[in-house]
């Protein structure tokens, strides 16, 4: 019975504000324009945050004719925020978005807008990054960038640069996707940053700082990525930061960090599936449990796969947990087969012969692989020696005996 006038009264702010949006404009009634950029503003955030696809297209249409009474920047730069927020809007489909960047690509160069054309373009090409058209979004960016390099327009070069690492990281390129990652931020240095990019940044920084395992540098322009997403209203983007946090904490063997995180102030509303299957690996973790692992990576296997970045360090996660397990069970024993090894650890003999290799050549593990009678033997850790440390510095020492004696030598004679 109260949702009702809810209702209706948002039903009649709605109608109140295209009211205003649809009425004619003087551009010299300042107080008129002021107003109806406002409305404008206010409709957008509604339909927005109730996700009306079909409200969001038919106000960016309905703005077009306004934008010739405000001046070019202004009126750019609030097409713009719509384009962003319809982009944004997670019930309309890949196609919707596309179509809707296009035509008014098309209506910007119609009307000879050039620098709108581009920004357009830059959310074009954002959307075939989204579709992992990669090649094609490289094709686009290089011309793009050439023009915008010659206007100086410094806040779309940004975007453009950035979106060219995305695209580079994802096809392996890292060095020239941290390369293109250096420009965007040395160009946001030089301009006013917006919060959404200044977000977004810092998430690209930190996906490369976690594919270099600094763990540590990663978590922190994480945590700067969802801040900054979670106080513009992207409620997305501000989920994926905050699930790369999580992963961080669990790469770092910090897993119990990860319940004091999920239930802090800001993550509190961000629950759902994915924070669900963090949390579900930090347990495992922490209870250094490979079936518990397994059991995870089985329930939670869509939210995991659909992320390609979650993926290739779930692999991380895996290796660490096989590795504590293995060195948890080999402890007690000084020289121990390998099938009996794999039987206590419920793995094949070959992955645990393989594993313990690579942990022998790691120096993870102190000991060798008997191959003739298929068994490690272990090593005790030795007590560290430091005769030759003591013996370096002994040389220095008398090194520096040598050039004083000698310097004095050199006064007498």
């Amino acid at each position: 019975m109260d949702t009702a006038p809810d209702a209706g009264i948002a039903y009649a702010v709605d109608t109140d504000l295209q009211e205003i949006i649809d009425e004619n404009t003087d551009p010299k009634d300042l107080d008129a324009v002021k107003r109806k950029e406002k409305a404008i503003m206010t409709l957008c955030e509604e339909h927005y945050k109730i996700g009306n696809v079909e409200g969001l297209r038919e106000l960016i249409h309905s703005v077009k004719p306004f934008l010739s009474v405000v001046s070019k920047a202004k009126g750019g730069k609030l097409f713009k925020h719509l384009i962003d927020r319809f982009v944004d809007l997670e019930k309309a489909t890949a196609e919707e978005k596309v179509e809707m960047c296009q035509s008014c690509i098309d209506w910007a160069k119609e009307k000879k807008r050039s620098f709108l054309r581009q920004a357009l373009e830059v959310r074009l090409i954002s959307l075939h990054l989204d579709a992992e058209e990669f090649q094609d979004c490289l094709a686009a960016i290089k011309p793009l960038l050439n023009e915008l390099k010659k206007l100086d327009d410094r806040q779309l070069l940004m975007e453009v640069h950035l979106m060219e690492s995305k695209a580079y990281f994802a096809l392996e390129n890292f060095p020239k996707s941290r390369a293109a990652l250096v420009s965007a931020r040395t160009t946001a240095n030089s301009i006013y940053c917006p919060p959404r990019m200044q977000a977004a940044l810092d998430l690209q920084s930190g996906v490369l700082h976690a594919q270099e395992r600094d763990l540590k540098t990663a978590y922190s322009y994480f945590y700067e990525a969802f801040e900054g997403y979670d106080s513009v209203d992207i409620p997305r983007e501000a989920m994926r930061a905050l699930k790369y946090m999580l992963l961080c904490k669990i790469l770092l063997e910090q897993a119990s960090d990860v319940p004091s995180i999920v239930t802090g102030k800001l993550a509190l509303k961000y629950n759902g599936v994915y924070l669900d299957a963090m949390q579900a690996i930090a347990n495992a973790a922490m209870n250094r449990s490979l079936a518990d692992f397994q059991q995870a990576l089985d329930d939670f296997a869509d939210s995991l796969n659909a992320d390609v970045i979650v993926q290739s360090h779930v692999g991380d996660v895996y290796d660490s947990l096989l590795e504590q397990n293995l060195l948890k069970l080999i402890e007690p024993f000084s020289r121990v087969e390998l099938d009996h090894l794999a039987s206590l650890i419920d793995l094949p003999m070959s992955q645990v012969e393989k594993k313990l290799s690579q942990m022998i050549l790691d120096r993870k593990l102190l000991g060798i692989l008997d191959q003739g009678a298929n068994c490690l033997e272990v090593f005790e850790e030795e007590a560290p020696d430091d005769m030759y440390d003591k013996t370096l510095q002994m040389l220095a020492s008398t090194n520096v005996v040598v050039d004083a004696l000698y310097k004095k030598a050199e006064k007498i004679m």
